[in-house]
């Protein structure tokens, strides 16, 4: 059950593999390709693995620089896209609610409905005047409250987080309210 939770509410990094993978195989076998073609005595496909490996090691001299920095940017941006994969935890915007018979993931889009629904309630405002953004540890309500009617967020407050704790999501998020200082007109 472990396995299959994590499963879900983790991204997978299985293609960001593959192609890994694939880029190491290409310019290995294109590596491969040109040394046997020198060995055999052959004219070079592209370009001599010796006169490659001596323009590397003659960097910059001889190259432009704004090719030279755009081939930089490009193989920074590719390390930084693998590098970044491989450190960062790769969590789905889903949290796991508690079920004695079945494991239940539940996506943040439908505990934000969920809470908006009851904070709309709460601050009695119309649907487009409340906004929750749930993430991992935190759940932000926006509040645009109508002109002139006067709003309790502490009872919006309270009200959301009751909502939380019945539903009861693992991990747990904090709640935070913003009541905007402008109104809204006749809602």
């Amino acid at each position: 059950m472990e396995r299959i939770l994590k499963r879900e509410t983790h991204s997978s990094r299985g293609v960001v593999s593959v192609i890994a993978a694939a880029l190491v195989v290409l310019v290995c076998g294109y590596a491969l390709l040109e040394t046997g073609v020198r060995a055999i005595g052959q004219p070079p496909w592209l370009v001599d693995p010796l006169t490659a490996a001596e323009r590397v090691v003659a960097l910059p001299a001889g190259v432009r620089p704004l090719l030279l920095t755009a081939a930089g940017a490009v193989v920074a941006m590719a390390g930084l896209f693998f590098f970044l994969n491989a450190v960062l935890p790769g969590r789905r915007a889903r949290h796991l609610l508690p079920d004695r018979r079945a494991a239940v993931v539940v996506d943040d889009e439908v505990i934000a409905a969920a809470l908006a629904r009851r904070a709309r309630l709460a601050a009695n405002v119309a649907k487009e005047q409340v906004m929750v953004i749930v993430s991992r540890n935190r759940v932000v309500v926006n509040v645009r409250p109508t002109s002139g009617v006067p709003l309790r967020s502490d009872a919006v407050l309270d009200a959301v987080r009751r909502e939380l704790q019945e539903m009861g999501p693992s991990p747990m998020p904090d709640v935070q309210i913003h009541v905007a200082t402008a109104g809204v007109v006749g809602a």
